[in-house]
């Protein structure tokens, strides 16, 4: 994620320096890959089962098949900024994420120095071009932020609905002074990726573009027609002056009008327009041709991305099913390992540190404790105090485990 737009068709090297960065230094090591394999091994420990990478299909209650998506524990964010938008700022939304929805902010680049090359001078109205040496250059304030999205209390993922990102886009509005965008839901558009984003903006340009020079195609025809009638003109002038037998004064008029007279600033404005919109076609040619690589090397970078993937998990796939074959003849060589590890869970849902568990089961000894053991069953926690817990044959099932707690097994003591 850290890699996100590397190339540089839109970056513009001198402003590099006014780029920032920061790395949560809570999570030691500062590749997100590390990082991800920290939450699996979390998730693994915390749920008791492997994180769920892939999409899955279901059935749902209507017979019908519902694509499940798998899980993102590491999500990217991509945030409009001001000029003078600071580090400070977008690391303050980022803390306020954390405290209001638990999602933890792990990276937060600034960029300043991405946008595009205008050809030729901005419009009027526009007040974020400045120039770059000789050129114009449009820069495209933005911010990527990097969050972890799973709850390591429990090893599951953040839930956030639509009400929460609307809430989420408002705090980033209101934090980095930006003005708020219109929901999708008014106006019925759906979010662009990064790379989309850039294609479309360029599309909007190249429209935008095309409108102008139409305009000036226009021009140039009211101004080719003005210029025609003055023609017209001047050859009713001439009649008229031929009629009178005055020809010193037709050679005068004549003169006159196309020396320093209307017909030739018409000329003159005919040339400009015209190199205008030879000037115009050019950028276009330029802008479709930048559009055109733009879009080759999004579709090489997803081929190769999804390719470097369907490896992945399709090793991981095969790998699984031979850890599922040997988990199979363990259980058939050592019948009571199903009751343990389900004893493990049950205690790890319980709240039971490795070391407890560890007593439990491998020492097969009885601890005693103090403070709070939770319930999924009840979906809350009791108090305990000076309690024995131990792990037991099941006096009415031999082939079966219980936990107990003073002697009594532990869902008749959560009863109680």
């Amino acid at each position: 994620m850290r890699n996100i737009g590397k190339s540089k068709v839109y970056v513009v090297s001198e402003l590099s320096a006014n780029n920032e960065q920061w790395i949560n230094p809570d999570f030691g090591n500062p590749e997100l890959q590390a990082h991800y394999e920290d939450i699996k091994r979390m998730v693994k420990e915390k749920t008791g089962r492997a994180m769920q990478e892939k999409e899955r299909e279901r059935k749902g209650k209507n017979g019908k098949i519902i694509k499940v998506a798998g899980c993102s524990p590491i999500r990217e964010g991509v945030l409009l900024i001001r000029p003078d938008t600071t580090l400070a700022d977008v690391h303050k939304f980022g803390e306020e994420c954390q405290r209001r929805w638990g999602i933890t902010p792990l990276q937060i680049f600034l960029h300043k120095d991405e946008g595009h090359w205008l050809n030729g001078q901005p419009d009027p109205e526009d007040r974020e071009s400045f120039k770059v040496g000789e050129r114009w250059f449009k820069p495209n304030y933005h911010a990527h932020i990097v969050f972890d999205w799973m709850n390591h209390d429990t090893g599951k993922s953040r839930k956030l609905n639509d009400d929460d990102m609307m809430q989420m886009q408002t705090l980033a509005s209101d934090i980095l002074l930006m003005e708020r965008g219109q929901s999708k839901a008014v106006t019925g558009k759906k979010h662009l990726e990064r790379n989309d984003f850039i294609i479309e903006k360029q599309k909007a340009e190249l429209q935008r573009i095309e409108a102008v020079k139409r305009h000036k195609e226009q021009q140039v025809n009211l101004a080719e027609q003005e210029l025609r009638q003055v023609k017209s003109e001047i050859r009713t002038d001439k009649l008229k002056s031929a009629a009178t037998d005055a020809a010193t004064v037709i050679a005068s008029g004549v003169g006159s009008l196309f020396g320093s007279g209307k017909m030739k600033k018409l000329e003159q404005s005919n040339e400009e327009l015209r190199q205008e919109i030879a000037k115009r076609d050019k950028g276009i040619d330029d802008l479709k041709a930048q559009m055109q690589l733009m879009q080759e090397q999004h579709g090489k970078q997803i081929r190769n991305l999804q390719g470097i993937h369907n490896r992945e998990l399709e090793a991981r796939d095969k790998e699984i099913s031979r850890l599922n074959i040997l988990l199979e003849k363990a259980f058939k060589w050592f019948p009571m390992l199903r009751e343990t590890l389900r004893m493990e869970k049950l205690c790890a849902a319980i709240g039971f540190t490795k070391e407890m568990i560890e007593s439990l089961l491998t020492k097969k000894e009885a601890i005693r404790c103090n403070g709070r053991i939770y319930s999924e069953e009840h979906r809350r926690k009791f108090d305990i105090k000076n309690d024995i817990f131990k792990v037991e044959r099941n006096p009415t099932d031999n082939n079966k485990l219980v936990l107990t707690i003073n002697r009594q097994s532990i869902g008749e003591w959560f009863k109680e």
